[in-house]
């Protein structure tokens, strides 16, 4: 019980690299003991980020490996997580899925059935519950701070450029791809998070740039049985963006710009423990108030690495995981909808 739980991460990329390698490394109850990566630079960042680490070259490398591990980490693309999960889950090992959690409602039921049969925990990296401004809106909500709550409007906008010869630019919607099943996953996980199960009553997806297989802008309006609608857009052909939050209720509103600070931190390793990491300057918090009457609001501290901890947490006592399966499984049917609703290609 004293030794740390034994984990492999399929897939270096940004998923592996940036959001899953750093808290297994800084958790002392975890150890990252392999990485199967097919690229020399990314074997090469992570035998320097993360020395004594094993690479191997395929994700069957380290799926045929998976018996000698406690958790196996899927940082791959959507169309190969059920193949991956079932391997996994038949070595014994449990799973953690990065979002999108599958590209398809059928998908998502089979990985969830395998680890029941199995008697695995699999959980879904929906880090963002964790961002310091979700908290935040989280937090006001739940004390009644803004009154009833009627409209929630959620922008998560990037600048990405022209297409490149990369997976997320080159893989399809039916594969999972494209920014509804990328970062709409956040969107719509927080939206079920804040003001429960939700109806999608429109979606409005897009292919903007020159050569696209898969969506780049969408937007999506969902009906919450507590009659809350949430508006949520995602794109990456923004070249100016919205506000991050803007919360309407009956007695005041909050609103806030810009991200939460641990991607960068991530991105440049600075890594949990850092100085001011997951802290929001307060020349960024939200403001909540009526009118000209408004006030600032202090930023929650973003907590991604609370993710980690609770999944050793639920290894070692078999407790649920932080991100219950059947959370991202409503959270696919969503996305399966939008893409019915509104056929791009």
């Amino acid at each position: 019980m004293n030794s740390p739980l034994s984990v492999g991460i399929i897939g270096f990329g940004l998923a592996g690299r940036v959001f899953h390698a750093p808290f297994i490394a800084t958790h002392p109850d975890l150890e990252l003991a392999l990485v199967a990566t097919s690229s020399s630079e990314r074997a090469a960042e992570a035998r320097a980020q993360h020395p004594g680490v094993e690479i191997v070259a395929s994700p069957d490398d380290l799926l045929d490996r998976a018996g000698e591990l406690d958790l196996v980490v899927l940082a791959s693309p959507a169309h190969v997580h059920l193949e991956q999960g079932l391997a996994a889950f038949a070595a014994g090992a449990s799973v953690v899925v990065d979002k999108p959690f599958a590209p398809s409602v059928d998908a998502a039921e089979q990985l969830i059935a395998a680890a029941e049969s199995a008697g695995r925990l699999l959980a879904v990296f929906q880090n963002r519950r964790w961002d310091g401004d979700f908290r935040t809106v989280r937090r006001l909500v739940d004390e009644g701070a803004l009154g009833a709550v009627f409209r929630f409007e959620s922008t998560f906008e990037r600048w990405g450029g022209p297409t490149r010869q990369r997976w997320q630019d080159t893989t399809t919607m039916e594969q999972g791809a494209g920014i509804t099943f990328d970062l709409g996953s956040h969107l719509v996980d927080q939206a079920l998070q804040l003001f429960g199960p939700a109806k999608l009553a429109r979606a409005e997806l897009r292919i903007v740039r020159d050569g696209g297989v898969s969506d780049d802008d969408a937007v999506l309006i969902l009906e919450h049985d507590g009659g809350v609608v949430s508006h949520l857009i995602v794109s990456r052909v923004a070249g100016q963006t919205g506000p991050r939050f803007r919360v309407l209720g009956s007695e005041a509103a909050y609103s806030v710009d810009g991200l939460d600070n641990q991607e960068p931190f991530l991105k440049e390793q600075r890594w949990p423990g850092s100085e001011g990491f997951g802290v929001t300057p307060e020349h960024e918090w939200g403001r909540i108030g009526v009118g000209e009457e408004l006030r600032s609001v202090p930023t929650e501290t973003g907590d991604y690495p609370a993710f980690y901890a609770a999944v050793a947490a639920s290894i070692r006592t078999r407790s649920p995981f932080p991100v219950d399966p059947r959370d991202a499984l409503a959270v696919v049917r969503i996305l399966e909808e939008a893409h019915r609703l509104s056929p791009v290609g």
